[in-house]
C-alpha cells in the first residue's frame, strides 16, 4: 500500500517532487514491495540529518541514497548508481530473502543487470545511443510520459502514484521472469553437460529458455537445431545462432520451404506432418516426433 502524505513527519519515505524519473519511481515501487506500507513525502529540499533513521530518504537531500553529489558511488564498470540502484544494492538481497526466493544471489544479480543497471545508466546520462529507423522508447522514456502534460489538469502526485503502480508491476514480473530463467538455466546446463559434443541437435522434453546457456556452453558448438514442444501444438524445431553476438543461423531451413504451410509444405518437402516454415526459415512446426526426426534426418544428413 502506498500513499502521498503532506507532512514529512508522517512519512517513512521521502523523495523529490516535480518532474519524476525512472529512478525515483522505481525506488518508490521497490520500497513499497519491501516495506509493504509506504507513506511518501515529496519535496524539493530535505536535510537527511534531520530525519529519523527509520525513514528512507532517496534521490534528494545529498544523503546515502541520493546520487547527485560529487563523488557519488559508481559500479565497478564505471556506471554511477541512481537511487534505485543504491537501494537495490543495500536491500535487494534482504527483500528476496523476505519474499522466500531460494536463488537469492543469482536473482539479485539477474534483476540488477536486466533492469536496475539500465535505469542507473540512463539517469546518469551514460546510456548508449540507440540508432534505429523509428523512435524507440526505453523504460525511462515510458515513465517520463506520466509527468503532467502541457496544458492539462493532471495532478502531479496522482501521476506519480500511477507511475509507481506501473513500476511495481514491472518489478514483480521481472522478478518472476528472472527467477524462472535462473531455474531453467540450471536445468539446461544439466542437460547440456550430458550431451555428446558432436550432437547436431538437441531435443527438449519441455520448453526451456535455452539459447543463452547453449551458446555459451563448450559442448554445443556443433548443434544446429533445438526441438521443443510448441505452445501451438506439436513440436517446434528452431535454428541455432552462430553466437551471442551473431544471430545468423548456423544452418537455415531450405529456401524453398520459406513461408509455406500445410499440404503445400508437405508436398514441397516430402515430409508428412510438416505444418509450417517461417518465411525467414529460422523455425518449423511439426505434427509429431516422427515428423521431427524426419526433418532432422533431412537437415543433418
Amino acid at each position: 500500500m502506498i500513499k502521498i502524505v503532506e507532512k514529512k513527519e508522517d512519512a517513512n519515505c521521502i523523495t523529490h517532487n516535480g518532474t519524476m524519473h525512472a529512478d525515483d519511481v522505481f525506488a518508490t515501487a521497490f520500497l513499497e514491495m519491501y516495506l509493504k506500507d509506504v507513506r511518501v513525502f515529496r519535496t524539493s529540499s530535505i536535510n537527511p540529518n534531520t530525519i529519523s533513521k527509520d525513514v528512507f530518504v532517496y534521490d534528494v537531500g545529498r544523503g546515502k541514497y541520493d546520487h547527485h553529489q560529487i563523488g557519488a558511488l559508481k559500479r565497478d564498470n564505471g556506471i554511477p548508481y541512481s537511487s534505485i540502484g543504491l537501494l537495490w544494492k543495500d536491500f535487494g538481497r534482504n527483500f528476496l530473502i523476505q519474499e522466500g526466493f531460494s536463488n537469492v544471489e543469482e536473482l539479485f544479480v539477474g534483476v540488477d543487470k536486466d533492469i536496475i543497471e539500465g535505469i542507473d545508466a540512463d539517469d546518469n546520462g551514460v546510456f548508449p545511443k540507440i540508432e534505429a529507423l523509428c523512435k524507440v522508447k526505453t523504460l525511462p522514456n515510458i515513465i517520463k510520459i506520466f509527468n503532467p502534460s502541457f496544458d492539462s489538469n493532471e495532478n502531479e502526485n496522482e501521476q506519480f502514484l500511477k507511475a509507481v503502480s506501473l513500476a511495481k508491476m514491472i518489478l514483480e514480473e521481472e522478478l518472476l521472469s528472472i527467477n524462472g530463467k535462473v531455474i531453467s538455466d540450471k536445468k539446461v546446463m544439466n542437460i547440456l553437460d550430458s550431451i555428446n559434443e558432436n550432437s547436431k541437435y538437441l531435443v527438449l522434453e519441455e520448453y526451456l529458455p535455452y539459447e543463452e546457456v547453449l551458446l555459451k556452453h563448450e559442448k554445443t558448438k556443433n548443434i544446429l537445431f533445438v526441438v521443443f514442444p510448441s505452445n501451438r501444438g506439436g513440436y517446434a524445431i528452431k535454428t541455432v545462432p552462430k553466437s551471442v553476438e551473431d544471430y545468423t543461423a548456423r544452418m537455415d531451413f531450405p529456401e524453398e520451404w520459406a513461408g509455406l504451410q500445410g499440404h503445400e509444405l508437405e508436398e514441397k518437402s516430402g515430409i508428412l506432418g510438416l505444418r509450417f516454415c517461417h518465411s525467414t526459415r529460422f523455425i518449423v512446426n511439426c505434427e509429431d516426433l516422427e515428423c521431427v526426426y524426419q526433418v532432422l534426418s533431412f537437415m543433418c544428413k
